[in-house]
């Protein structure tokens, strides 16, 4: 009541009509959203050129990209829930300087422990910073026009901003030092942050529901151990000690969230958000999807840097039709799902995509790219794009509107944790592939170059599957129909009570 009082005497234009700063803001909120989807793709054209300097070793690479996608997706639905007690504006701030200085002792690692702590504090602060800046835009934005303008620029920026990072991670690697792509970040952030002060209006749920530290814990936890015994795999075995042990701690700590959610008061995920059958769906497919193409991105870089010999740029805008396909195929999506329905157009993009990664199974040590490789790119976009605009409407079909915020959390949170899970075991299973190959067929440097391509395609072969998996997964469980996405529309998170900054 008194932070209402506040903003009253400080700010009468709060309640009296829109923030007439609400599009200064929203440049403000974009430039952190680009940030974050700049950070995942600049470092993947990086990763060569940062594995050669610290010496890391080709089991342990992966943790360049896990260690940022299993704090961003572990914590995602925590830092929801620290934004909206403590304010969206005061924890957008505190993690985007937070986000900078991890950026900053990422950037000037000296090892790959190093390397890998920075990476993994960038993705806690980004589990902060993503979910505040969606309710700061739900909550500048109150006319559902200009609301739906601003989730447009959200929206375009996350899907473009991929193709900018790939070119900006070519362009610094190749010009400057991969260091760059991460100290890029600190002047961006630190800008950011001051701006924001200035233009974003706090806002806080006045709802103060409780923690679920607990929940939180056991879940990472798990995760964790999960994708460090599929990282033990490659060096160990996987009927090693240590495998089989972090193996089964991770099964009794998924196992533990699972009870604690089941009788928390303020549970960090209600299990009724993922018992619904549809929701369900959208959630194993979105899993399927992170586990299948993070690792994609990962073993193309270095297939188009290590293999073919391109340079870091020159990979940069190798992978520019992907941001073309995905646009497109979002494209088209939008305008069939209101006529076909969820299922039907989901269906067909994982199924397009499925098709595009099994053409990757076809490369080899000196594949065209114009004849080969660029086909398959569009397809695997265009199908992903085409698959991507159902796979989220599909999450908020039929939810509470208090729940709203974590269901629509749940997709993103499903993908990086599909993204961790997927870059540690493909990476094991490729890297196993390899030694499988040489140890057939002699170690010259012709059956060098040929055993990493036959780790590729062994995991493309395995994400191609991932993806019919999808298909399939979406096509038995899903239920819904074409009315069910006009209803879905309308659902929207309670706004919060705009409060004194």
């Amino acid at each position: 009541m008194t932070a209402t009082m506040d903003l009253a005497a400080t700010h009468p234009a709060a309640e009296d009509g829109p923030d007439p700063r609400r599009f200064l803001a929203l440049a403000v909120i974009a430039v952190a959203q680009l940030m974050i989807v700049l950070d995942a793709s600049v470092v993947t054209i990086a990763l060569p050129s940062a594995q050669r300097a610290l010496g890391i070793s080709v089991a342990n690479r992966q943790w360049v990209m896990t260690a940022y996608t299993l704090a961003f997706g572990g914590l995602l639905l925590l830092g929801g829930r620290i934004a909206d007690y403590f304010g969206r504006k005061r924890m957008f701030v505190i993690s985007l300087l937070g986000f900078a200085g991890a950026s900053a002792l990422g950037g000037l690692a000296q090892n790959a422990a190093m390397l890998f702590s920075a990476r993994a504090l960038q993705g806690s602060f980004a589990a902060v910073m993503a979910p505040s800046a969606l309710s700061l835009i739900t909550v500048t934005f109150t006319e559902p026009k200009e609301r739906a303008r601003a989730f447009g620029v959200y929206g375009a920026i996350a899907g473009g901003g991929a193709a900018i990072g790939l070119i900006l991670g070519g362009v610094l690697t190749q010009y400057a030092s991969w260091r760059w792509t991460l100290l890029i970040n600190v002047p961006i952030a630190v800008l950011a942050a001051v701006f924001a002060t200035r233009l974003v209006r706090e806002s806080r749920s006045e709802s103060r529901k409780g923690y679920d530290i607990a929940g939180a814990v056991t879940a990472t936890a798990g995760l964790l151990s999960l994708v460090y015994g599929f990282t033990r795999a490659g060096s160990d075995g996987w009927g090693s000690g240590v495998t089989v042990t972090l193996m089964g701690l991770a099964a009794v700590l998924l196992g533990s969230f699972v009870l604690i959610e089941r009788n928390s008061r303020h549970p960090l995920l209600p299990l009724r958000v993922v018992t619904d059958r549809n929701r369900a769906g959208s959630f194993i497919a979105a899993l399927l999807v992170g586990i299948a193409m993070f690792a994609t991105f990962l073993f193309l870089t270095f297939y188009f840097q290590g293999t073919l010999g391109y340079s870091a740029v020159r990979t940069g805008f190798a992978f520019l039709p992907f941001s073309l396909g995905i646009i497109a195929g979002a494209t088209l999506s939008s305008r069939t799902l209101p006529r076909f329905g969820p299922k039907v157009v989901m269906v067909s993009g994982f199924v397009l995509a499925a098709c595009g990664l099994f053409l990757f199974t076809g490369i080899g040590i000196h594949t065209s790219y114009l004849a080969h490789l660029l086909p398959a790119e569009l397809i695997v976009s265009f199908g992903m794009g085409t698959a991507f605009v159902p796979l989220s409407s599909t999450a908020l079909i039929g939810v509470d509107p208090s729940d709203a915020g974590v269901a629509s959390a749940m997709v993103n949170t499903t993908q990086q944790t599909g993204a961790s899970l997927g870059v540690s075991l493909l990476n094991t299973v490729a890297a196993t592939a390899t030694a499988n190959f040489l140890l057939h067929h002699g170690v010259s440097p012709l059956t060098r170059a040929e055993a990493l391509v036959h780790g590729y395609t062994i995991s493309f072969t395995i994400s191609a599957v991932l993806l019919a998996t999808a298909a399939v997964t979406t096509l038995t469980i899903l239920r819904t129909k074409r009315s069910d996405i006009a209803s879905s529309a309308s659902v929207q998170e309670p706004e919060p009570e705009p409060v004194a900054a």
